[in-house]
């Protein structure tokens, strides 16, 4: 049993744009490159390097997944003068399970599963397999959010998936009191959303975390609808922006205040601003389909 670690740069389109081609590939080299270097360090063992993309293999879940974790701090401390300019940031898959190696490359399906979580993963998401989370102690697994099953291509059942949040858990740590603030003769930003469906009221600030919408008992905001996923999408305040991330079977989209175009989320995420709607589990057009009225308040 091996296990994969996928890692893909995002941000390289607009970095080739910037700069130009061939010194968007040297940039580009040197941050794979540094990657890897990275990994082996830890243990891994680098198979290939796919244009912006590093495949990995340990033997060592723990280490792989520690390694991931520290890949976003990598990228912000290379002394390279065009990522001041344009960011690059990494998306990471990792699972585990049987490798075959042949002639400098490896196999199998948690190769594939891999590769897939590292493309449904958001920059700077790492997304990891059930094989891999059951490797993990219970102080790294307390820092893991279950997104619940999701479909991944190649596979006939929906299967469970976390993303790795250590680096989140331990930066929400760090909090100043309210009285610091008013020392200081100012206060913090304010930054919340309200949520509003039937008779349920809800306000998420940065500090309280993920929210997870769905119709599970274990969901924060509960719509109790068949349309809707047990862990339906997720709400939560990162970089002073309010995402929010589809994780459902049917889908979701999003209607802004004074747009009659609806956003429609499929495993992908959007930024909510200003007031409107999250339908849930139904097309835009349907009349029938459970929504939430939100209200962003982002005053930096």
């Amino acid at each position: 049993m091996r296990t994969v670690v996928f890692v893909d740069l995002t941000g390289s389109t607009g970095l080739f744009e910037s700069i130009g081609n061939v010194l968007a590939t040297q940039v580009v080299t040197r941050c794979t490159q540094a990657i890897g270097q990275h990994f082996a360090r830890a243990g891994g063992h680098i198979v290939k390097y796919l244009g912006d993309g590093v495949l990995v293999l340990f033997d060592d879940t723990v280490a792989a997944v520690e390694a991931c974790a520290r890949v976003k701090e990598l990228l912000a401390e290379l002394d390279i003068a065009e990522l001041r300019r344009v960011r690059l940031e990494a998306k990471t898959g990792v699972e585990r399970g049987l490798i075959v190696e042949h002639d400098g490359d490896c196999y199998g399906d948690a190769v594939n599963v891999a590769a897939r979580l590292s493309d449904l993963a958001q920059s700077g998401e790492i997304l990891v397999g059930e094989s891999v989370y059951a490797c993990l102690p219970d102080f790294h697994r307390v820092a893991c959010h279950n997104l619940d099953r999701i479909i991944i291509r190649g596979k006939a059942e929906p299967m469970r998936v976390w993303r790795i949040d250590w680096a989140r858990t331990a930066e929400t740590t760090l909090t100043a009191p309210m009285e610091f603030f008013e020392m200081q003769g100012e206060r913090p930003a304010q930054h919340r959303i309200d949520l509003n469906c039937m008779d349920q009221h809800l306000r998420l600030e940065p500090h309280d975390g993920p929210l997870i919408i769905g119709r599970g008992q274990d969901a924060g905001f509960q719509v109790n609808d068949q349309r809707v996923s047990r862990r339906h999408a997720r709400i939560e305040w990162n970089g002073g922006q309010c995402v929010l991330t589809d994780s459902s079977s049917n889908g979701t989209w999003v209607r802004f205040a004074g747009s009659p175009v609806a956003v429609t989320l499929r495993r992908d995420s959007c930024t909510l601003n200003g007031e409107g709607e999250i339908g849930l589990g139904a097309t835009a057009d349907d009349f029938t389909a459970p929504t939430v009225g939100f209200r962003v308040l982002n005053d930096a």
